[in-house]
């Protein structure tokens, strides 16, 4: 085993929340390794990048709030890399708005519990009729209602991962690639994270594992209550024919770029790109564990679901199946800040199935408590409400 880099900070996980607070901290001066295993199945290279707070209907006013203010975080993120040379370019992050729809009559009880929330937050959301939504994403069937919000965004996280973690290393971020397998300890200090081959001494530590998260609590002396919810994603592409999909401006594979999120409220939601690409999502499978293998059933619900919200994709080729751990914590809200008996550990973890709006805000936050020693109390969805293991 060899010595690495000695740093003032080790992040742990190279997913986009790890690689966001590993640029945070070298934009604040401190020396960060980040620590990348690659693991499959990492959501950040998965998730379909639904960037539409403004649609929350859980009453949760705070996390409505926490959502809000994080994609905003993620706007402002995206302009600071383009004043650091790596413009993550528009295909990468891109303002497209979002349809919430009911495809019947019977999903009207809940069409109108979601619209009164929602309209109560967000008065730029508006019901519109159902024809002006079709027409706004064409290979829609059937509507019975449909909201637009007009200011949703998608956010493709693999490429915006790759684009922040070229940032972090022009400002000074060493990148490590190698699995943390333990810790060394001085009391109730972290001075080291170890791996196969190597170990990186630093003075403090940023945890940010993901769904891997959990299987650090005993190095750290932490309760980690984060666990892997397995999701399938289907990437269809439509044919680039200029054919009856298109929107009048030239052919599916150039107009898929200007059309909306679709967020069904019953059923799986369809998140167009440009190049005719559009995903569908995604299953929630918890007892899947670290299985990240598609699956023939779950490939199926999603080809089935995708056909019943937008039969005009029919004659779409399927491209690939993308498969993704959400890092799920036990009461479905992150884990932020100082962990429970260490004095310069923290993490930054547990995001569920919205890693791709919260994380980069989530890691800006807990990157500021580092530099600055921010009590954990004051974060949001601190991870001392677990306490120590």
């Amino acid at each position: 085993m060899s010595a690495g880099p000695s740093v003032d900070v080790a992040v742990v996980g190279g997913g986009l929340v790890g690689t966001a607070a590993a640029y945070e901290l070298a934009c604040a001066g401190a020396s960060v390794a980040l620590i990348d295993a690659s693991l499959p199945g990492r959501a950040s290279d998965a998730g379909a990048g639904i960037i539409s707070p403004e649609t929350f209907h859980e009453p949760d006013a705070q996390w409505f709030e926490f959502g809000m203010d994080a994609a905003r975080y993620l706007r402002s993120l995206v302009a600071r890399l383009t004043d650091d040379g790596t413009d993550p370019r528009p295909d990468a992050f891109s303002e497209c708005g979002s349809l919430v729809v009911a495809l019947a009559e019977h999903e009207d009880p809940w069409f109108a519990e979601v619209q009164a929330i929602v309209a109560s937050r967000s008065p730029d959301v508006a019901e519109i009729p159902v024809d002006d939504a079709r027409a706004m994403f064409p290979p829609l069937g059937r509507l019975w209602r449909a909201l637009h919000s007009p200011s949703a965004a998608r956010v493709d996280g693999r490429r915006l991962c790759e684009a922040i973690r070229v940032a972090a290393q022009r400002r000074g971020a060493t990148l490590v690639s190698m699995e943390a397998t333990g810790v060394d300890r001085r009391g109730d200090r972290v001075v080291a994270v170890r791996g196969a081959g190597d170990v990186i001494t630093c003075g403090g530590v940023v945890w940010a594992g993901g769904a891997w998260s959990k299987g650090a609590a005993g190095w750290l002396g932490a309760t980690l209550p984060v666990t892997p919810t397995k999701g399938q994603i289907v990437h269809v592409v439509l044919p680039d024919d200029g054919g009856a999909v298109g929107t009048g401006a030239g052919s599916a594979g150039t107009a898929t770029g200007r059309w909306p999120i679709v967020q069904p409220i019953l059923n799986f939601y369809l998140v167009p790109w440009p190049g005719g690409r559009v995903a569908c999502g995604g299953t929630f499978e918890p007892g899947a564990g670290f299985d990240v293998r598609p699956t023939a059933g779950g490939v199926r619900d999603l080809l089935r679901e995708c056909l019943t919200i937008a039969p005009g994709l029919a004659d779409a080729t399927v491209a690939e199946v993308r498969v993704g751990l959400r890092p799920t914590s036990a009461d479905d809200r992150p884990l932020l800040g100082p962990v429970p008996g260490t004095a310069n550990v923290h993490v930054c973890t547990g995001h569920g199935a919205n890693g791709l709006l919260l994380g980069p805000y989530s890691a800006a936050l807990v990157a500021a408590g580092v530099i600055g020693g921010t009590p954990g109390s004051v974060l949001p969805y601190a991870a001392a409400r677990f306490g120590a293991s």
